[in-house]
């Protein structure tokens, strides 16, 4: 979606459904996958080798190849949510909403408690334009686990989307509060909601803070681009021309 960041992912650790590592993304739940040293890694030889070599090949962008390891994971524990939620989550990032989807529910219809599939399913239904249901998703994501920065920021840029800017603040505030972990991501996005509702001085500090962070992130240079952009669109009506 043009005018913001991409809503943050959760892939999760079959083992762990909770643990949250950012994306560059369309920010979803991602959970660390087992380590193993890259030098010994045969993906037939264990579960953790092949959840590895899914870690390597998403990281890469090559969606169709963690897709079928995934399958072959999800062959040997079907009852495993947490594969159905990072196979729903490669598809989601391979631009194939339908398969995400399916993937996404059948993790939940395993284990209704997994946060994480909650929001990636509605980052689904957001990238399709249903905010309603996106909007409902992440709240059961934040009943069952509140700490879910993702969903607060993600449900946060949702409610900006259709004009309620003031529960959108409540949402990046809260954020705030919970913790810095994201502040990346959280002060742009505060910051741009100041500025489609007019706080201008509010949107040129948070821009400000947000670049402020980005300066020691440069992996993170396209998040910082788009701060910038939005910062010199603000800025542009107050220049004052020869």
């Amino acid at each position: 979606m043009k005018n913001n960041f991409d809503r943050n992912p959760n892939y999760i650790n079959s083992p762990q459904p909770r643990a949250n590592f950012p994306l560059s993304s369309y920010s979803l739940d991602l959970a660390s996958l087992s380590h193993c040293y890259w030098s010994n890694l045969d993906p037939k030889s264990s579960e953790h080798s092949l959840r590895s070599y899914v870690q390597e090949k998403a990281s890469q962008g090559e969606y169709t190849i963690a897709i079928s390891i995934l399958d072959e994971l999800i062959a040997l524990n079907p009852d495993n949510a947490a594969d159905y939620n990072n196979r729903g989550l490669m598809h989601f990032r391979n631009n194939q909403m339908i398969e995400a989807l399916c993937d996404l529910s059948q993790a939940l219809e395993i284990d209704p408690h997994l946060d994480s599939a909650y929001n990636n399913r509605a980052n689904c239904y957001a990238a399709q334009g249903d905010l309603s249901s996106a909007i409902a998703d992440y709240d059961l994501a934040l009943d069952l686990n509140p700490a879910n920065l993702r969903a607060w920021i993600n449900q946060g840029i949702t409610f900006r989307e259709l004009g309620l800017y003031d529960l959108a603040l409540e949402n990046f505030d809260i954020t705030l509060i919970i913790g810095d972990a994201l502040e990346e991501r959280i002060y742009p996005e505060r910051g741009r909601t100041y500025h489609l509702r007019g706080d201008w001085n509010c949107a040129a500090g948070d821009y400000q803070k947000a670049l402020d962070v980005l300066a020691n992130k440069p992996e993170l240079v396209n998040h910082r681009k788009k701060v910038t952009r939005w910062l010199n669109e603000l800025l542009s009506p107050l220049m004052i021309s020869d």
